[in-house]
């Protein structure tokens, strides 16, 4: 890294193979607050802005970001230190890096610092959005009842502190100041990766406002906007050798890059509380309803993306390219998408499903884009009952469901939660519950809906013969011929 510049404000016109951003950044105004700036955010959101501030056509839609956990310190740090810039390159199948410089975020508050400092910037009548990337897990929804848990540790502080911690306790109060002041609300605007994520997040802020202050709660109610948005786009985990990659081909010292693939998708509902930066131009589709998008990505890429990382990690892969690659799973995950989750979709005008489902495979299979199998496993009890069980239950609801496939993936990952891979090594899972599913997973064989028993994740699915058939059918095959055979088996059957 020795060659490489320091990626700064200042050292923009020393880099040459590399798109940066033309336009005057110190004109540009923040008029987005973004809470959870990642890959993702930055891949998706803040390229779009950026684009747009290409085009002369966002000054005042600059984003300020926002941490709130302990390990948004880092990407605060890493983005300050560079004047807010950060490189995306996108990894193309055939090896190719394309680069460019980003700048449309333009400030970044760590949250637990100075929480005043967040929800002034809030009540500021400049920022007309807040957006979410907090992840699955982060609005705080319980999996069965469908319900804000008001008594997490967090929330509980919220409720009774005058220095909030949480999303929730920051952005409401900033709404609160905004009403007492009479600056219209800005519009919530949640990214992540949920059916209905708008409803959610309005469902999450206006439960914690009921608690916190009924008047308040009345005002948000009939005074804010939640919109819905499905947004596309593989993007794993940065790691050292990217910011290697990125030293050596492009001459840049980046203290945090992303990468992502290609592909980009972003739909959105055309509500907002007090204007929007005109996203279409930036290739953004803006429609009145987003839900059979929604259902599009979530129960086939998202849910393929759980059927293929256990399977594939008790196969011995850790890439995500080399799973997909391998025959077997690729069958197995088309086999999904067609006899299970398609039969539960909404036909999109202009989207041939047909194209799109073997798209995927050959998306999860670009070598550039090195996802980690780590990555797809982790954190499932947030995605396991969002992505993949709406289509269970909505196969049990037909007159003849088919659940195998479905039953299949959660059967591995039941087997993956063992935490002791077919070759007797250990598996470092990555969940919020760990201990609570590792503890279920392992007392199979003694009960064989030990796992299933978590009404918090699994509802009464325990109970639907249906499911437990296929899942008892292949958890026991995973157990006695792993997780090759157990793939073959499948196919055969269907076939």
């Amino acid at each position: 890294m020795t060659n490489a510049s320091k990626l700064s404000a200042s050292s923009l016109g020393s880099l040459t193979g590399v798109e940066i951003p033309a336009y005057d950044r110190a004109a540009v105004r923040a008029g987005i607050m973004h809470f959870g700036v990642g890959g993702f955010h930055r891949a998706h959101q803040a390229m779009v802005i950026d684009d747009l501030l290409a085009k002369g056509a966002a000054n005042d839609w600059g984003i300020c970001g926002v941490g709130v956990m302990p390990s948004d310190r880092r990407m605060r740090d890493a983005l300050a230190s560079q004047d807010y810039l950060y490189t995306l390159v996108e990894k193309h199948p055939d090896g190719e890096l394309t680069a460019r410089v980003i700048g449309s975020i333009v400030d970044y508050l760590y949250a637990p610092d100075d929480p005043e400092a967040v929800i002034e910037r809030m009540a500021d009548p400049s920022i007309r959005i807040v957006s979410l990337t907090v992840t699955e897990g982060g609005y705080n929804i319980n999996q069965v009842t469908g319900r804000f848990q008001l008594d997490e540790p967090g929330v509980m502080h919220d409720l009774n502190a005058d220095a909030p911690e949480t999303v929730f306790g920051l952005v409401v109060e900033a709404l609160r100041r905004r009403r007492d002041r009479g600056i219209p609300p800005f519009t919530v605007m949640s990214c992540d990766n949920l059916q209905n994520n708008g409803e959610v997040a309005r469902h999450a802020f206006t439960t914690f406002a009921h608690a916190k202050d009924e008047q308040l709660a009345a005002w948000i109610d009939a005074n804010v906007v939640f919109p819905n948005s499905m947004v596309d786009r593989i993007t794993p985990v940065t790691t050292e050798g990217d910011r290697a990659e990125l030293a050596e081909r492009f001459g840049i010292d980046d203290a945090w890059p992303v990468v992502c693939e290609p592909f980009f998708q972003w739909v959105l509902q055309d509500s907002f509380t007090d204007s929007r930066p005109p996203y279409e131009r930036a290739g953004v589709e803006i429609v009145d309803d987003v839900e059979p998008y929604e259902f599009i990505k979530l129960r086939l890429l998202n849910s393929s993306h759980q059927g293929l990382c256990y399977f594939g990690h008790l196969m011995g892969y850790r890439y995500a390219h080399d799973a997909a690659q391998d025959p077997l799973i690729a069958q197995f995950l088309l086999a999904y998408m067609n006899d299970e989750a398609t039969p539960t979709l909404k036909p999109v005008a202009g989207l041939d499903i047909e194209e799109y489902k073997p798209q995927l495979i050959e998306r999860f299979s670009n070598p550039g884009i090195r996802d980690t199998i780590a990555r797809l496993c982790a954190e499932s009890s947030d995605r396991i009952p969002k992505w993949l069980l709406p289509v269970v239950r909505d196969q049990l609801a037909m007159p003849q469901p088919h659940v195998t496939f479905a039953a299949a993936i959660v059967a591995s990952w039941a087997r993956y939660a063992e935490g002791i891979d077919e070759q007797g090594e250990p598996i470092e899972v990555v969940d919020r519950l760990k201990e609570r599913v590792m503890d279920a997973a392992n007392r199979y064989p003694d009960d064989h809906h030990a796992f299933l028993r978590d009404e918090e994740l699994f509802g009464d699915l325990v109970d639907q013969p249906e499911f437990t058939r296929e899942y008892d059918r292949v958890l026991t095959a995973l157990h006695e011929v792993g997780a090759r055979e157990t793939l073959r088996m499948l196919l055969a059957k269907r076939v």
